[in-house]
């Protein structure tokens, strides 16, 4: 892993915009943080080999595909092997998490409606206490972050 202290103010700025937008052509890219293209196309590979840039995404829509609701779980104390194959088993877990503090795990699930949202927690009521909140909003999520 490459230190953040190694990260120049062009290595940054690649950061940003790549964060900002993936799918931006090393030509744009290049243009932006005032560099040449085959420098630009370095850096970029000296990121992606220091693990600093690790994969590139689509961001889908969950609304779009049917998914009418979106709810954080939060999971009390519970035998760790049986919840993780859980989690890997069920597709509406998008993003689990295990954690420190009263709540053994915080789950990011995507449901089509109640019905389906009773369903899929009732699974996991199987194997601990549970809590879930129905995300209302989400004003600010996936925001880029820059080097520490």
């Amino acid at each position: 892993m490459l230190p953040a202290s190694k990260l120049d103010a062009h290595d940054r700025l690649i950061l940003a915009e790549l964060q900002a937008d993936a799918r931006i052509s090393i030509a744009e890219l290049a243009r932006r943080v005032k560099l040449s293209q085959p420098a630009v196309r370095e850096r970029v590979h000296k990121l992606e080999g220091a693990g600093v840039i690790e994969n590139y995404k689509a961001t889908v829509n969950f609304r779009a595909l049917g998914f009418g609701i979106r709810a954080v779980m939060r999971l009390g104390r519970s035998d760790y092997p049986r919840v993780a194959k859980l989690v890997a088993r069920t597709p509406e877990v998008v993003t689990a998490f295990n954690v420190t503090g009263e709540d053994s795990w915080i789950l990011e699930i995507v449901v089509r409606d109640v019905e389906h949202l009773d369903a899929v927690v009732s699974q996991f009521c199987l194997l601990a206490d549970t809590s879930t909140s129905i995300i209302l909003k989400a004003p600010r999520e996936r925001h880029a972050v820059a080097p520490a």
